[in-house]
């Protein structure tokens, strides 16, 4: 909730869910299973922006999702899915349409439930 004073806007808890691919060897055996990863992170969920209305495939369920940058180690792609731990967006949402905003505070992109 610091980010949302900060920044002024409702941020809650929240983390990635993404695949992570198994690690072979040379001889073709893993290494390393693949399986899933979780990284913490604040994000906010949003009406649709009039650019994310105007993209392909829109649907009047999809929202706008910003996630702090300052809070999520790596970078955010749409292979990922943002699961929202707390207010009034709780649940897993998809990521599309994701890219830097202007000052790099965060990751922007189109979310649907599921």
């Amino acid at each position: 909730m610091a980010f949302s004073s900060v920044l002024g806007g409702p941020y809650h808890a929240a983390r990635t869910i993404e695949q992570v691919a198994p690690v072979y060897d040379d001889g073709g055996s893993i290494v390393t299973p693949g399986g899933v990863a979780h990284r913490g992170c604040q994000v906010q969920i949003d009406t649709a922006i009039q650019r994310i209305r105007d993209a392909s495939g829109f649907v009047d369920t999809d929202v706008t999702f910003i996630v702090l940058s300052a809070t999520l180690e790596g970078r955010l792609n749409s292979e990922a899915r943002v699961e929202v731990l707390e207010g009034p967006h709780v649940g897993v949402w998809s990521v599309e349409l994701i890219e830097r905003d202007p000052v790099a505070a965060g990751w922007v992109g189109r979310g649907r439930r599921g």
